[in-house]
Parts: structure tokens; C-alpha cells; sequence
């Protein structure tokens, strides 16, 4: 069987652990119009192996069959359908033409202060592509959900409008193309491909930088498509002016339509998001294990969701009741790692540098104004990225008081919220701690 040829090579690159873990439990059920559909015992084993391992079984795929194939993978247990056409249309129109992944909708995507304003600008597009914000351009760190939104309104359009061209690609695969095609003489086709679009969805687009042969076919691809009042979505990790080596038209096309951001999510929306996702998939989470993980895990949505997929996933394998204890003791040592990789030395160093003040001053008596507000950034960031009690912030601080820590903490969350522009800047401190 297909599948099975493919496992044997895949058995090949990677451990015998993760391969005995992910992919032993699975069976092929169909191959069927370069369609492989593979059973996996439950929904956690589709997140863990479309976010570790897709990349690796396409490959493996292509070099066993010679030629490019579409994998999904299905439980084994009936799902439960809403009886909703939008949702139902959406799942029948996702298409490995499209390479669009259903499970990205608006319907599934959280919510929150961090993420509303850019959630609004997508659904506004999704709504009336190339009407208004043409292009949209998305920022924020990884794993924030740019690209659950990116694909939520390719989804969504290709729901509605059934003929559409609806493409999504990383710009490091754009670029592979692009290289594929001058390699074998099959320009015009690979530029036919991208310009003959309704909707371009191109992920990761601070790929481009440093490399000006790219940008210079992303721009004409750019100009291609909005000439034709085609919809183009980006994503990046930066704002466009902040893009290294980022020629001066392609930021100034960017910046034609709408470029918002994305924030990383406070607890509230980290609590939300972890429900809705026990809730997707149908699972009863206790409230204090929800608690634990949206309280220890604070930046990062992807890890946010993998930390909860990996405490099912291990529970399901080893039959272990889901409760404060055990999700300790599964999850704790990666909590524990992440906890103490960013600590408080580097975060010291990482926020003087950012104010150009010294390290000794930020933990200094001194209280003129060029170091205040750098100390309380300082604090804020330790409350936020590390295990480390308002008494342990304060005491690193030349022995302040708790209520000084939580003084500092309140002002900067509550700056955060009313200055974008400071809000920006400490994003940007984040990014630079946590990638």
C-alpha cells in the first residue's frame, strides 16, 4: 500500500521512538486521485504531525512516488458536524490546489485585545476581496495566529465563491519555485501561475530580504495582481519598514492597503483559546490544567496549543486521567526549560541595550526619567516570560518592595494597551527574547 511504502522511508529519518508514538498507530484508507487518506487514532495525532512531521512525509512522499501527492489525515472516531453550510462548504472546497488547511477558520480563531483589530481587517476581506485593504499586511511573532487568519479568509472565499483562484504559499517556497522554474525554461508558467490569481496569500514574506531577485518578482507579481483588483495577503514577522535590505516600492506596496499587527495574547484570551481547542475536539480539560498551561506558556500560540496536544496525546497512549498533577508532570520539564532559558541576565541585558542605559542602572537606586521606565519594562518582561513571584522580581531590583513590581507591571500593561507605538516596541523586545 502507498502509505505503508511511505512509512518504511520515514521509518528511516526520524527516531524509533517518534515513529513507534505518531506513526505505527496509523492505516491507510484510500488513495484516490493523488488523495492519500491515512486513519490516526484521534485529533491530537493530526496536530502533532502537521506541525512536526508534514514537511518530512511530503518529502519522503515525492521521492517514494515520484510526484507530488495530497496527505489527510482522518480519526478514527465519527466526527461530530455542525450542520452549518458555510462550515461544510469550506471543508469541501479546500483543495490541495488551493493549499489551504480547513481547520483555519474565523469560526475556530479566539478573539482577544491582542489580535481584534487585525481579525476585523481579515474578516473585512474576506467579505469583499480587493474592495477594501488591498493588500492586507500582517505582522506580529511567531506562532500569534497570522497565518490561522491568512488561511481563515482564503477559506472563507473559496466557501462563497466557488471558481475562485484561491493560492497560499510561504515566500520560501515562492522563491524554490521561482528558482525550479528559470532552472527548467518554465518562466511564463510559473509567472502565468501567480498572476492569474483572485487571491495571493503569501506567509513569511521577511524572506525576502537580502535577496533581490525575489523581490523583484514579487513585485511585478504584486503589480500583476493588483492591477487586475486581485486580493493579496502577507504575513511577516516585522512591520515592512522593518524588513531588512526591503526595497523602498515593495514596502511602499505593502503599505497601499492596511498592515496591522498581532500581539502576544493575555491570560484571558490564552484561557479562551485553550478551551476552544479542548472544546474542537471534544475533549473535557479541567479548569486548574487550562490554568497551568495559559499561565506558564505566554507568548506563543502554536506552543500554547502543542503543550496542551501533547498532555491529550500522552494521556490517550498511557491511559492517564487529565488532571493538575499529571499535566505537571508531563508538561513540566518543557515549562521548566523554556522558563529558565530566558532569564533574568539576559532579559537585563536584552531591555538596557533596547534604552541604551546600562545593566547596573536598571537594578540601581537612581530615578531620573532615561531609566524608570526601562526598569519597569524590566520587570514587566520577568513577570511575563519567567516562573520567577512579584517578591523574586522585586529583589533583583535592588530589593524593591512586591508592590513596586506590581506597580510597574500594571503601568506598562496599561500603556501597552493605549500606545501602539510603545506597544510595538515591546513587542519587539519580546520577539527578540523569545525567537
Amino acid at each position: 500500500m502507498t502509505w505503508q511504502k511511505i512509512l518504511e522511508k520515514l521509518k528511516e529519518k526520524i527516531s524509533e521512538q517518534s515513529f513507534e508514538t505518531w506513526f505505527s498507530p496509523t492505516k491507510e484508507i484510500s488513495f484516490l486521485n493523488d488523495t492519500l487518506c491515512v486513519e490516526v487514532p484521534n485529533p491530537f495525532f493530526i496536530d502533532w504531525i502537521e506541525e512536526h512531521y508534514i514537511n518530512i512525509i511530503n518529502a519522503v512522499a515525492l521521492s517514494v512516488l515520484k510526484r507530488k501527492i495530497h496527505i489527510f489525515f482522518k480519526p478514527n472516531r465519527v466526527e461530530t458536524v455542525k450542520p452549518e453550510p458555510k462550515l461544510k462548504e469550506i471543508i469541501t472546497f479546500s483543495s490541495p490546489r488551493s493549499n489551504l488547511r480547513e481547520r483555519y477558520t474565523f469560526e475556530n480563531f479566539v478573539v482577544g485585545k491582542c489580535n481584534q483589530f487585525a481579525q476585523a481587517a481579515a474578516v473585512a476581506v474576506a467579505k469583499a476581496p480587493a474592495k477594501t485593504y488591498n493588500p492586507l499586511f500582517i505582522y506580529g511573532g511567531v506562532g500569534l495566529g497570522k497565518t490561522h487568519l491568512m488561511h481563515a479568509v482564503g477559506n472563507f472565499a473559496v466557501s462563497i465563491y466557488r471558481d475562485s483562484k484561491v493560492f497560499y504559499i510561504p515566500a520560501e517556497k515562492f522563491m524554490n519555485e521561482m528558482v525550479f522554474a528559470i532552472k527548467n525554461r518554465e518562466t511564463l508558467e510559473f509567472k502565468n501561475k501567480y498572476r492569474n490569481l483572485d487571491m495571493l496569500l503569501i506567509d513569511d514574506i521577511h524572506f525576502l530580504g537580502d535577496k533581490e531577485s525575489l523581490q523583484e518578482e514579487i513585485f511585478h507579481t504584486f503589480n500583476a495582481l493588483y492591477g487586475a483588483q486581485k486580493q493579496i495577503i502577507v504575513t511577516s514577522d516585522r512591520a515592512p519598514r522593518e524588513i531588512p535590505s526591503l526595497e523602498e516600492r515593495l514596502i511602499s506596496r505593502f503599505q497601499w492597503g492596511l498592515v496591522v499587527d498581532i500581539q502576544p495574547p493575555d491570560l484571558e484570551t490564552r484561557i479562551a483559546i485553550l478551551k476552544k481547542k479542548s472544546e474542537l475536539d471534544e475533549i473535557d480539560v479541567p479548569e486548574d490544567v487550562i490554568f497551568y498551561i495559559a499561565n506558564n506558556i505566554r507568548t506563543n500560540i502554536r506552543e500554547l496549543e502543542g503543550s496542551l496536544v501533547r498532555l491529550l496525546a500522552l494521556s490517550s497512549l498511557t491511559n492517564t486521567e487529565i488532571n493538575l498533577t499529571t499535566a505537571k508532570e508531563m508538561l513540566g520539564s518543557i515549562i521548566g526549560y523554556k522558563k529558565n532559558k530566558i532569564n533574568f541576565q539576559y532579559i537585563l541585558k536584552t531591555v538596557a541595550d533596547f534604552f541604551d542605559v546600562s545593566e547596573k542602572s536598571l537594578t540601581g537606586k537612581r530615578r531620573t526619567a532615561s531609566v524608570v521606565l526601562p526598569r519597569q519594562v524590566g520587570m514587566y518582561i520577568l513577570r511575563e516570560l519567567t516562573s520567577l513571584s512579584l517578591k523574586e522580581i522585586g529583589l533583583k531590583f535592588d530589593r524593591r518592595d512586591h508592590t513596586t513590581v506590581l506597580h510597574a507591571y500594571d503601568k506598562i500593561s496599561r500603556m501597552i494597551k493605549e500606545d501602539k507605538e510603545f506597544s510595538n516596541k515591546i513587542d519587539k523586545i519580546i520577539r527578540k527574547l523569545t525567537t
